[in-house]
């Protein structure tokens, strides 16, 4: 039997899941949004398994435990800024306040 692929559907449709579930909110650029699922399908098709769309990630999937999507970074990035690194996910409260996320700090060591 054969690897299955995941589409940009199949990334989407398991971060709107992620947010619903964490309650969070999706970014509302559906521009910027869409390139987040391109990236979190190619990381899943490259490595078998969704790892953060804005971060290098090895191929394995013990050293990048930290980066599998939602990466352990984001819960502290929205506490401190209302998003998370890749800003996919917004806290509901930053979400519905009209302000676009910018670049935030690298937390996950080098």
């Amino acid at each position: 039997m054969g690897k299955i692929e995941k589409t940009v559907k199949d990334a989407e449709v398991f971060a709107s899941m992620v947010a619903k579930k964490q309650g969070w909110a999706l970014n509302p650029d559906r521009t910027f949004l869409d390139d987040l699922f391109h990236g979190l399908a190619k990381n899943f098709n490259r490595y078998g398994y969704y790892s953060c769309p804005c971060r290098d990630a090895s191929g394995s999937r013990d050293i990048d435990s930290d980066i599998i999507c939602p990466c352990q970074y984001c819960r502290p990035d929205q506490e401190e800024y209302g998003y998370c690194y890749c800003a996919l996910y917004l806290t509901r409260e930053y979400a519905g306040s009209g302000r676009v996320p910018s670049s935030l700090p690298e937390r996950r060591p080098s």
